[in-house]
C-alpha cells in the first residue's frame, strides 16, 4: 500500500466534499477511491470517516490525522520542489577538498569570489595532502594532480597542468655554489617532499632530454609551504609546485635553479560523482574553476619563465 497516495486521496475526499468528487479530481473511479481510504482506515485500525448516503463527517480521530496528512504532505511537496530545484539554483553545502598548497595560493581565493557569484552556497573546502575517497568521505568535489587517472565511474575535468621547479636559497647558493647542469644536483642537499607521486629520485625534463637525478637527502617534510620555508632557511635545494614557489620566486627568498628543466608536468582535475541530475552547485563551481584557474596558472608560469627570478652564476 502507498501511503503516501492513500494520504493524498483522503484529504482530497475531504477537500471535495465526496469521492465520487474527488474520484474525478484525481482521474480515479469512485470505487478506487473508497477503497483506498478503507485501505488507510485498515491500516491505522481506526474510523477516519462517517459515511451516509447524504454527507461524510471527519470522525474526532480524522480531524487530527488530516491535519498531519496536510503537515506531511506539503513537507514532502517541498522537499520534493527542493530537489528538482537542485540542477537549476545553486544553493545548500557544497563539499569541497584539494592540496593544501593549491587551497593556500589559489583554491580560497576561487572559494570567495565563487560566493559574491552565489551566496545561497556555503562552500566547506578540506586542505590536505591526502587525496580522500570521494563518495566515503562525503566530499562534493575533490581537486587533486595527477599525470593519469584510473578507470572509475567518476566524472574528472581538467582545469590545466602544473610543475613542479627546482628552488634554492639566494644564502645557499652563494656558500655551495650555483649548479650548472641536473648532474652538479649531485653534490647538494636535497629536501624531499613526501608525495607518492614523487620518487626518491628526480625524472628532469629538458630541452636535451630527460634527467634521473638523486640528491643528496637532508630533509624530509609533506606540506609544500613547510618545504620551501626550509629551502628558505639556506637547508638546500627542492622541487616545489608552481603555485608554492611562486610567491618566494616574486619576493626573491628563492630562486629558479636549472630553469631550463622541470619535473614532468601533472593535470590538475575536478572530479565529481555524475553528469546525470548533476546539483547546480556542483555544476556552476566547476565551470567557474574552469574558467577561473587556467589564468592563475598562466600568471604563474610567467613567473616562473621570469628570468629574474633565476640564479646565475
Amino acid at each position: 500500500m502507498d501511503t503516501l497516495h492513500s494520504m493524498r486521496v483522503f484529504v482530497r475526499v475531504i477537500d471535495t466534499g465526496s469521492f465520487t468528487a474527488a474520484a474525478l479530481a484525481l482521474d480515479l473511479s469512485t470505487a478506487q477511491v473508497s477503497r483506498l481510504v478503507s485501505d488507510l482506515e485498515q491500516q491505522l485500525e481506526a474510523r477516519l470517516l462517517n459515511r451516509t448516503t447524504r454527507r461524510l463527517a471527519l470522525t474526532e480521530v480524522g480531524e487530527r490525522y488530516l491535519q498531519r496528512c496536510r503537515q506531511i504532505l506539503a513537507e514532502v511537496e517541498e522537499a520534493s520542489a527542493e530537489a528538482r530545484g537542485a540542477h537549476l539554483k545553486p544553493s545548500g553545502r557544497l563539499r569541497v577538498h584539494t592540496m593544501t598548497g593549491l587551497g593556500l595560493q589559489h583554491l580560497t581565493t576561487l572559494v570567495a569570489r565563487y560566493s559574491e557569484l552565489y551566496p545561497e552556497v556555503v562552500i566547506e573546502l578540506t586542505l590536505s595532502q591526502r587525496t580522500p575517497d570521494l563518495l566515503e568521505d562525503g566530499q562534493d568535489v575533490i581537486i587533486t594532480f595527477a599525470r593519469e587517472l584510473p578507470d572509475s565511474q567518476m566524472v574528472a575535468q581538467v582545469l590545466g597542468p602544473m610543475y613542479s621547479v627546482i628552488c634554492a636559497a639566494p644564502s645557499y647558493l652563494a656558500k655551495h655554489g650555483v649548479p650548472q647542469d641536473p648532474a652538479d644536483l649531485q653534490q647538494h642537499r636535497y629536501l624531499r617532499l613526501l608525495d607518492p607521486l614523487y620518487h626518491d629520485n628526480w625524472v628532469l625534463n629538458g630541452d636535451d632530454g630527460e634527467f634521473d637525478v638523486l640528491p643528496a637527502e637532508s630533509l624530509q617534510v609533506n606540506v609544500a609551504e613547510s618545504l620551501a620555508k626550509a629551502a628558505q632557511a639556506g637547508m638546500g635545494f627542492c622541487l616545489l609546485p608552481s603555485f608554492v614557489a611562486c610567491p618566494f620566486l616574486r619576493e626573491g627568498s628563492l630562486l629558479r635553479v636549472l630553469p631550463e628543466y622541470r619535473l614532468r608536468a601533472r593535470n590538475i582535475y575536478a572530479i565529481y560523482p555524475s553528469r546525470r541530475f548533476l546539483d547546480a552547485k556542483i555544476k556552476t563551481w566547476v565551470d567557474f574553476l574552469k574558467a577561473e584557474l587556467p589564468p592563475l596558472l598562466a600568471l604563474d608560469e610567467a613567473i616562473l619563465d621570469d628570468s629574474t627570478h633565476w640564479a646565475t652564476c
